[in-house]
């Protein structure tokens, strides 16, 4: 039995697509404890296009921090005369506090005090028991715990749920007559990103020596845009490229059609775990044992966020000028370790 009441549930997670994936096992193990729970999750525009239509998500209401107040004030509108069961406030940080206030529920259920940051205990009735520090889905799923909600089997049903989207899936695949591997080349966070001219080696090895078709895949942001080109400008096998096509809801399509995923630390790595499509990822700015591959595909991470031999801590510490540390044979020897152990 449930610690509160979950018929009216509301969700304040805004921003980042990876934060969004890991909140889906969240409303697996509550939608099985409750089946007749409703959902309503307050979420940004681009997040938003990743859950919209999901089985489990019943409204969504957007906040468009482009807006400025006015964002605020549209969002306050939106809740007006309603009230919940409770507030998940899975995200720590002022814009979020504001809009969590603008909720009327019996539980505002958020993180303990150490890790509530910008003063997000102000805004909670209730927080979870302070724990070591963890992966953050795992942290997610502490919510579970406090609700007295079996969390397993961690699951996160994500993909093209509609015929429409799998018909842009097949359109999409058509052209390519080999099977491929998406990469993600780019992320918003310059000390993620690793070389293009070392993704141009890898995009003809993969062609080359593994019969390959590479896509690149993201959005069209500049960082982006620029390691495009010079992927395009240096590769004797220029890869498919498809940064920005079909929006973020065409990108999952794209790696769940995926033999294999190539990627930086960003939301399309949990995408990639999401939909159980073995990703080769590249960590050493941020700490894999926070925000690596979860529970899937370690043996297929290159990690140069430690060095040789460290067991260090799970942290939030970031470790600047590691990326550059990944040699091209580092990758391509997770590719073979992906064909021996995974491929079919």
């Amino acid at each position: 039995m449930m610690r509160v009441a979950t018929d009216r549930v509301c969700i304040v997670m805004m921003s980042a697509v990876g934060d969004t994936v890991h909140v889906l096992p969240v409303l697996h193990a509550l939608k099985r404890a409750n089946p007749a729970m409703q959902v309503t999750w307050i979420l940004q525009p681009g997040p938003a296009m990743l859950v919209r239509g999901h089985q489990l998500v019943d409204e969504i209401i957007l906040f468009d921090r482009t807006k400025g107040v006015r964002g605020f004030l549209d969002v306050r509108k939106e809740l007006q005369g309603r009230a919940f069961d409770l507030v998940l406030d899975l995200q720590v940080y002022f814009k979020a506090n504001i809009v969590a206030s603008f909720v009327t529920a019996t539980v505002k259920l958020g993180f303990d005090f150490a890790r509530a940051r910008d003063l997000n205990w102000l805004f909670t009735t209730h927080r979870i028991p302070s724990h070591t520090m963890q992966h953050v889905q795992d942290q997610y799923l502490e919510f579970c715990d406090w609700l007295g909600v079996p969390t397993e089997p961690v699951t996160w049903g994500l993909g093209p749920w509609n015929e429409v989207e799998r018909a842009w899936q097949r359109d999409f695949y058509s052209r390519i007559s080999r099977p491929s591997v998406a990469i993600v080349v780019a992320t918003s966070k310059l000390q993620k990103n690793w070389l293009p001219e070392r993704w141009a080696e890898v995009c003809d090895a993969l062609h080359s020596r593994f019969g390959l078709q590479p896509i690149l895949v993201g959005g069209r942001s500049p960082a982006e845009v620029e390691c495009e080109r010079i992927i395009m400008e240096r590769a004797k096998h220029p890869p498919v490229t498809a940064l920005g096509n079909g929006g973020l809801r065409g990108l999952v399509g794209i790696l769940d059609g995926a033999e294999l995923v190539i990627s930086l630390d960003t939301g399309p790595l949990h995408i990639s775990v999401a939909l159980d499509r073995p990703v080769v990822s590249l960590m050493g700015y941020s700490n894999p044992k926070r925000v690596g591959p979860y529970r899937k595909y370690s043996d297929l991470m290159v990690d140069v966020y430690g060095d040789p031999g460290e067991d260090y801590p799970i942290t939030m510490e970031n470790r600047k000028d590691r990326m550059k540390l990944i040699t091209v044979n580092d990758v391509l020897e997770k590719v073979q370790r992906w064909r021996t152990n995974y491929a079919v």
